[in-house]
């Protein structure tokens, strides 16, 4: 309030950037923040210090733009690969998700600008997302939902915590005393402020009640049930007081009580090569038979819509007002390659078919319209002509979803139609002159894979790059860049393999706008009905490779996979406990013939185990730098000894479990390249 000279502290969306309004009115110039890629991607560098400078390059912006909390970064699980918000988040696995996480938060609050993780907790899914209750057992929430929350409070101690839409075992996330005051500050030492999503919640003074300090956007009705509730008792000044020592502190805290003078001029080309960089460093090779990198000048034949119409990130609160974006035939022109005119006449035919379906939406609308054209209809008589100029084939295959509405699996896990006999007439047609194909992935979330992918010579795992993702496509397919991105998640075979299948909202039901503005209009209407008013977590812990490996079913691409132009081997490996903490010592040397990173990635096993437990765990991990041809990295990782307990639902407690343990390090989950064991006997 002026009267008290307390300043007006700003909010910001920005999982993937800053979501600003770019226009001003009397002013004469654009406001642009920069588009970095989505959190899928960042988490696919498994590179905690790369991610670090992308937070710090956000953090710059909110300052430049006198933005003082950034509503970022998303961290919930990626429990089933249909959730329409999969691509702000990070993994299927809660020690991923929470490392990378951190490393964001501790970027932005590098710059004396607040971070706000979300959504806490326990929303997995968009379907009814204001009012579904997830059923979830004590066990699967501490070591999977909440697991990732408690890392990034513990490493990076975030300014805020969002507190979610929706119902966990029957309360309000933002009217849950367990979890805002218990859990998240007595347990974890959370000292920050919690606000709730916008229009959370039910009861305004239980969630102040709760814990949750700050009712966003707060609208009269609450105000006067808050008054009405301190008048009778029923909410204490003790909670009032409280809530408001919290707020107070983060205004205090802000840059904005120390009279900063931004200036509107953030490091906007600085970020543009942070972006590229970042985007390359998670991109995710998944084939190469001989193919890759290719060689420079040769001219590319591009296939697909989003070969020309990039996909730059996903819909909704993650979205960003970027200045600009490199398709990826951009980002091939910009390393020398030069794209098929005749495949490229065919898009821009199919274009002018079709200029309405071309028309981004906007505002409101695209938060619940995910941008998505329609498909060129390829023959074979146009694709060999197109062989005939052409060296190699690149076709990229382009999927959008946003905030609101939850993917489906027709035309969206799996493949459409005319996606499946585009790929076959472009390989066929390619390989019957013994010339390449390359498919590239352009998607924010899972698809299936297993029943093409054995036609094409390459395949790229793009994701969504931001606007600098053609330019980082184009790295790595001239080799410029070698990739080094492994997968954050499972790529099933069947969309029914994952265990949560079974309790997941398949019909995808888009937000309408009424439901966007007015969010519990419909809650009791489905009260009753399974996946919209309440969920079952049944699966348990059992989530992505954890039910994989427990279930011993077959995947496309496992948890932690990704290829490399060049080669690694590990050696010296070494497990020795010392205290309370596991030292892991090995050598990592590149044995290939180009420069390149490996991911190390260390997976715990409790061997005879007495209890129901998954058959390995990710425990830590890390990037090497890049080493050159036959050069060596040691490492020493370590692992706290309370880090191998399980949720122990009689006691209410963690718990370890005596005996032996062995400690697998490998480039992915299902690629152990070195293991050795420590005895536990002594607890």
């Amino acid at each position: 309030t002026p009267r008290l000279g307390i300043p007006t502290v700003y909010l910001s969306d920005g999982p993937a950037g800053l979501r600003i309004e770019p226009n001003r009115e009397g002013q004469n110039r654009t406001y642009f923040c920069t588009a970095f890629p989505i959190g899928t991607l960042l988490s696919s560098t498994w590179d905690v210090n790369l991610v670090e400078e992308v937070g710090e390059s956000m953090g710059n912006e909110a300052m430049e733009y006198g933005i003082d909390v950034i509503l970022a970064p998303g961290a919930n699980i990626h429990r089933h690969p249909l959730c329409g918000r999969n691509f702000e988040y990070y993994s299927e696995d809660p020690v991923l998700t929470g490392n990378i996480g951190a490393a964001i938060v501790n970027g932005i609050e590098s710059k004396g600008i607040g971070a706000s993780i979300k959504h806490f907790a326990v929303n997995n899914q968009e379907t009814a997302r204001y009012f579904n209750d997830a059923k979830v057992s004590e066990r699967a929430l501490r070591e999977i939902y909440l697991k990732g929350f408690e890392i990034m409070v513990k490493k990076s101690q975030p300014w805020t915590v969002m507190s979610s839409y929706n119902k966990v075992n029957g309360t309000f996330t933002s009217e849950s005393k367990y979890l805002l005051s218990d859990i998240l500050r007595k347990e974890w030492g959370f000292k920050g402020v919690v606000m709730s999503d916008w229009f959370g919640g039910q009861n305004a003074p239980a969630q102040i009640s709760a814990g949750n300090d700050l009712l966003e956007p707060g609208t009269k009705k609450q105000w006067d049930a808050l008054i009405e509730a301190q008048k009778s008792g029923e909410l204490s000044i003790t909670d009032i007081d409280t809530s408001a020592k919290r707020i107070l502190k983060l205004i205090l805290g802000s840059r904005k009580m120390k009279n900063y003078q931004y200036g509107n001029n953030p490091e906007l080309k600085k970020h543009a090569e942070i972006s590229r960089r970042s985007a390359s460093d998670g991109m995710v090779l998944l084939k190469n038979e001989s193919t890759l990198p290719l060689t420079s000048g040769k001219n590319v034949a591009l296939f697909g819509v989003t070969s020309y119409d990039f996909i730059v990130g996903g819909t909704g609160s993650g979205d960003v007002n970027e200045a600009y974006f490199i398709s990826l035939e951009d980002g091939l022109n910009n390393v020398g390659f030069k794209t098929n005119e005749i495949a490229k006449l065919a898009f821009e035919d199919h274009k002018a078919a079709n200029k309405k379906a071309f028309s981004r939406p906007q505002g409101l609308s695209a938060m619940i319209n995910p941008y998505s054209p329609p498909q060129i209809i390829y023959n074979n008589e146009l694709v060999r002509k197109v062989v005939k100029s052409a060296d190699v084939g690149i076709i990229t295959i382009g999927r959008n979803s946003g905030e609101g509405g939850d993917r489906v699996e027709k035309d969206d896990f799996l493949l459409t139609q005319q996606e499946k006999d585009m790929i076959k007439m472009v390989c066929n047609a390619f390989h019957e002159v013994k010339k390449k194909v390359i498919v590239v992935l352009n998607i924010g979330g899972v698809i299936e894979t297993a029943s093409w992918k054995d036609g094409p010579d390459a395949i790229l795992c793009a994701w969504q790059g931001g606007q600098e993702g053609g330019n980082a496509v184009a790295d790595i397919l001239s080799g410029r860049v070698n990739p080094s991105g492994k997968l954050p998640m499972t790529f099933p075979v069947l969309l029914n393999d994952h265990a949560s299948n079974a309790n997941f909202p398949l019909d995808g039901e888009p937000l309408s706008i009424t439901s966007l503005l007015f969010p519990q209009q419909k809650s009791e209407n489905v009260k009753n009905i399974k996946n919209k008013g309440f969920t079952n977590y049944e699966e348990g812990i059992y989530v992505g490779y954890r039910h994989f490996d427990k279930a011993n079913l077959p995947v496309s691409f496992p948890f932690g996979f990704g290829l490399s132009y060049t080669s690694f081997e590990y050696s010296n490996y070494n497990v020795v406990l010392k205290g309370d903490t596991i030292n892991i010592d090995m050598k990592i040397k590149n044995t290939g013939g180009y420069p390149g990173k490996d991911v190390v990635q260390v997976y715990v096993t409790k061997v005879m185990t007495d209890i129901d437990r998954p058959v390995q765990e990710l425990k830590v991990f890390h990037k090497t730098r890049k080493l050159e041809p036959m050069e060596t990295e040691l490492l020493i990782l370590k692992i706290p000894l309370k880090d191998l307990s399980f949720w122990d639902e009689k006691a209410r407690d963690w718990k370890l479990e005596k005996g032996t343990y062995t400690i697998k390090s490998g480039s992915s989950s299902k690629d152990i390249k070195v293991s050795g064991n420590i005895e536990l006997d002594n607890l």
